[in-house]
């Protein structure tokens, strides 16, 4: 209402500046001896009846989606753990991709290498030992381009050979066993996210001697504790790109977080959030992207099988309450409707005699 009072209060202005430049444009053409009559004679045009725009009431499924912002990045960085004594003599840079095979960073001049595993290394592996540990070096060395070993959970003196053709390559001493802390097993290849100790440092077991992160672009966010039902690990999300671009995403990972926030008075309190990671369907979507503030929408509350309308359709009516305005032909009615919920610029709605299939006025 308080818009169609301000749009009268322009119009108000609009007819008496008319009026002001009707009688300025008479005085103008009396001087030039002009009849403005001739010019305002015409007849008048007829009044037309628009057609008002309206859409359909439809019977659907409304999922309410709950957007939080979240970081676009690489993820969490985990350290490089180091398990040597002595000094670092070689590190990577920030950035650099290293992928099975590469050294990793060099201890009192011989390299640490990086190798493919979920299985984390624990001991030194020489002839006779047996274990998951030790088949998982024999597929390394065998995707490296070594052969003359079976690949199994022994350790033989065929694979002793082969660890000693790999060390010959990597310019270390040819002992035939791969001795703990000389290999470090991860899932697949990463990226170097930071670099703090410098060369010359000492290097001891425990110490970081980088931080890394995977090589996909990862979206996390933070999700408050209230909002935690709307987080399953594998469910489907929406995803909303700094230009508007959107895309489908999948929850990958969800974890408790503590936080440690400031009040106005200067306390302290402990926050615990969910740490959220959601990865794209199609990592291609951040290709363009490095660091940016992304959009996730989560899935919400859900009402099956409900009347709908746009939200556009809803009118205010004077005794309280909403009401849509039915149309029948060439006539309209305008009916009280509960309103449910709201979602994606759908409301749910019903009233008496209200069906799908029928036709209620949008604005235009």
């Amino acid at each position: 209402m308080a818009a169609r009072r301000r749009g009268r209060g322009r119009t108000g202005k609009a007819v008496a500046g008319a009026a002001i430049a009707l009688a300025a444009a008479a005085a103008v053409a009396a001087a030039l001896g002009v009849d403005l009559r001739s010019f305002l004679d015409q007849p008048e045009a007829e009044a037309t009846t628009e057609t008002p725009a309206t859409a359909e009431v439809v019977r659907q499924t409304l999922t309410e989606t709950v957007a939080v912002a979240g970081d676009l990045g690489y993820g969490d960085a985990l350290d490089m753990a180091c398990l040597l004594n002595g000094t670092l003599t070689g590190l990577p840079a920030a950035g650099d991709v290293l992928e099975r095979g590469d050294v990793l960073y060099s201890v009192d001049d011989a390299p640490v290498v990086l190798l493919y595993g979920s299985l984390p290394a624990y001991r030194t592996l020489a002839v006779g030992a047996e274990g998951a540990d030790v088949k998982q070096l024999e597929k390394n060395l065998s995707k490296l381009g070594y052969d003359g070993f079976t690949v199994d959970d022994e350790f033989t003196d065929a694979t002793a050979d082969a660890v000693e053709q790999w060390q010959d390559h990597l310019g270390v001493e040819e002992t035939g066993r791969v001795d703990l802390g000389r290999v470090v097993f991860t899932p697949a290849a990463i990226r170097v996210d930071t670099v703090e100790p410098q060369l010359g440092s000492a290097a001891q077991p425990g110490a970081a001697a980088f931080t890394y992160t995977g090589l996909d672009k990862v979206v996390t966010v933070e999700v408050e504790l209230d909002d935690q039902e709307l987080v399953v690990v594998g469910d489907p999300v929406a995803i909303t790109l700094p230009d508007g671009t959107e895309a489908t995403g999948t929850v990958t990972a969800s974890e408790t977080a503590v936080t440690e926030e400031t009040g106005q008075g200067g306390e302290t309190e402990d926050v615990t959030y969910l740490d959220v990671t959601v990865a794209a369907d199609d990592a291609a979507v951040f290709d363009a992207l490095d660091q940016a503030s992304v959009d996730v929408g989560f899935s919400g509350e859900s009402a099956p099988d409900v009347l709908t309308v746009p939200v556009e359709a809803l009118l205010g009516l004077a005794e309280g309450g909403y009401g849509v305005e039915l149309v029948d032909g060439d006539t309209t009615e305008v009916v009280a409707v509960e309103t449910g919920l709201f979602a994606d610029g759908y409301v749910e709605v019903s009233g008496e005699g209200l069906e799908a299939g029928q036709a209620v006025v949008v604005p235009s």
